[in-house]
């Protein structure tokens, strides 16, 4: 099955209208019957709110994966909220944000041997539309992932202001994929 058709029946399983399932994520209805007619994909933001709303993985909302409810999986569980706020350098070191909190998930699609396995997102409510999700780094195991998570949620209920990711993978764009950088 599509995105479009995996949504569209998600949906229905929740006994929602594409006009409620709109408001609990932020978008138009427009846009939700845009996405179930296939002509379009929500961002990635989007996405993992969806996910997040839906109890769904990534893996099924794009392609159709039953498996797991995002409930049976235990990093999913592992979204950070803390009160205050906390400056975090991505993993390239082209931005800077400024989060509320952080958000891990398994990548949209089935990652390779090569391939990191886990992303990390910083969310800031700055955005006049309302929460921006910014991708903080890569992971090639759950377990660096959670000790990220962990620590950054101690740096925040320390009060430190900023903190500099110790546990993200390196990694390098290759094809259109991202690829484990080992050099």
């Amino acid at each position: 099955m599509s995105f479009a058709d995996n949504l569209q029946s998600i949906r229905k399983e929740k006994q929602l209208s594409q006009e409620e399932l709109a408001e609990l994520i932020g978008v138009s209805r427009q846009a939700v019957s845009k996405w179930e007619q296939g002509s379009g994909y929500p961002e990635t933001e989007k996405l993992l709110i969806l996910s997040r709303k839906l109890n769904v993985s990534l893996d099924y909302l794009m392609l159709g994966e039953r498996g797991n409810t995002i409930s049976e999986k235990p990093l999913a569980q592992n979204i950070i909220a803390p009160t205050g706020k906390i400056t975090i350098r991505s993993y390239d070191g082209k931005s800077i944000v400024n989060c509320y909190k952080v958000l891990a998930s398994l990548v949209m699609f089935k990652a390779k041997e090569d391939e990191p396995r886990y992303w990390l997102f910083g969310v800031n409510n700055g955005a006049f539309w309302g929460e921006q999700s910014i991708l903080l780094g890569w992971y090639a195991n759950e377990g660096n992932i959670k000790k990220e998570m962990d620590d950054i949620a101690e740096a925040i209920k320390k009060g430190i202001p900023a903190y500099d990711l110790k546990y993200a993978s390196k990694v390098k764009n290759k094809l259109l994929r991202v690829k484990l950088d080992e050099d």
